[in-house]
């Protein structure tokens, strides 16, 4: 297998892990945890799992001159992302979160053509507006299983700051991607953010009772640190330093179809020839953008 298909694949594992996030991490909010203490135990968790895997093997040393961007992309990647994502989701429906987040692709398009010069051609363009579609198509023939919206408006305001930072960092962090190893970059990215956010999550996570939490929100809260975090980082740094920050991106248009397809399994919604369509709208949008293109003029 080569190392394109193994990044692919990559991509396709950290959606597929986000897609069941969306239902995972709203189980335990607000009941056992808010939105901001839920970051904090996702940067934390992640900081230590990384910062442990870095033990074993070689160790890279960090040049000067990339603490400015690694503080930022700490910054766009793991704070601004997660508190937004987080609070969003406490404030707003699953159903909105899905349909927002999947401008991530559009706007690393835009940030890629900006800021790193990413070349944008036709097909690429057809499959992130085809990925759109299909996406939106789905969220809105599906159906709507929370009401616990308190403050809609704020909630999607938060969605697109988070879609945007991601998208941003998404971007940004490919040069450094490139430079140094996953595993090293990622604890310091991780620790970064954990310092940074601090003053915004001590609040709500110092309100947790851990002792008498239950198993259903433990496990809960290990997919979250071990699944949502750690892998799912690990998993893009690795597929950014083979693919465009572009083609990663718009795996974003996966997380609904995923999302759907685990509520077909746990038997929380149904397949109609609505969501078949448009999940195949979805599939053709990620191949179109994913294919190999000859760009010989």
């Amino acid at each position: 297998m080569d190392k394109r298909t193994l990044a692919l694949l990559a991509a396709l594992g950290a959606t597929t892990i986000y897609g069941l996030n969306h239902t995972i991490a709203k189980e335990v909010m607000p009941t056992y945890i808010q939105g901001f203490g839920f970051v904090q135990v996702r940067l934390l968790g992640a900081a230590i799992l990384f910062w442990l895997v870095s033990l074993f093997i070689p160790q890279q040393k960090i040049s000067r001159s990339d603490l400015p961007k690694m503080l930022l992309c700490a910054l766009l990647g793991m704070v601004v992302n997660m508190l937004c994502f987080f609070k969003g989701i406490e404030l707003s429906t699953p159903i909105n979160s899905a349909v927002l987040i999947t401008i991530t692709p559009i706007l690393v398009f835009v940030f890629s053509a900006l800021l790193i010069k990413e070349r944008l051609i036709l097909p690429r363009i057809l499959g992130v507006v085809l990925g759109f579609i299909g996406a939106f198509v789905l969220i809105v023939f599906g159906n709507e299983i929370r009401q616990d919206a308190p403050n809609i408006p704020l909630g999607n305001a938060l969605f697109i700051v988070n879609a945007s930072s991601f998208g941003m960092y998404l971007v940004l962090v490919k040069s450094l991607s490139a430079k140094y190893t996953t595993v090293h970059l990622l604890k310091w990215l991780f620790l970064f953010g954990f310092i940074m956010a601090l003053p915004i999550s001590f609040t709500e996570f110092s309100r947790v009772n851990w002792v008498t939490l239950p198993f259903e929100a433990i496990w809960r809260f290990a997919f979250v640190i071990i699944g949502t975090t750690f892998m799912t980082y690990l998993l893009n740094v690795y597929a950014l330093k083979q693919l465009k920050a572009s083609t990663v991106g718009v795996f974003t248009y996966l997380q609904p179809l995923i999302g759907i397809a685990y509520a077909i399994m746990v038997g929380a919604d149904g397949l109609t020839a609505s969501k078949l369509s448009a999940g195949s709208v979805v599939l053709l949008g990620v191949y179109l953008v994913t294919k190999r293109y000859d760009l010989k003029v």
